[in-house]
């Protein structure tokens, strides 16, 4: 289970990268964030731009129907 949660189902690129990595600039080191994104641009670039940004992705997973979650190590 994720340390912290932040849900970007609402959000569209480039809004929903800017605001996971706020979240991760907020959280500490050796934590874990929940993404909860919609599939799609989101789905394809937030842990795409999280890896390149040195974070690791550890998991992603279908919640239901578009909705995906994307587990983040800082």
């Amino acid at each position: 289970m994720a340390n912290h949660t932040l849900d970007i189902t609402n959000e569209h690129c480039p809004m929903t990268f800017v605001k996971t990595k706020i979240k991760l600039a907020q959280i500490a080191k050796g934590d874990t964030l929940e993404v909860l994104l919609k599939e799609g641009e989101p789905l394809n670039n937030v842990p795409k731009s999280t890896s390149e940004q040195g974070f690791e992705v550890l998991r992603t997973e279908q919640v239901e129907g578009t909705t995906w979650k994307v587990i983040i190590k800082k």
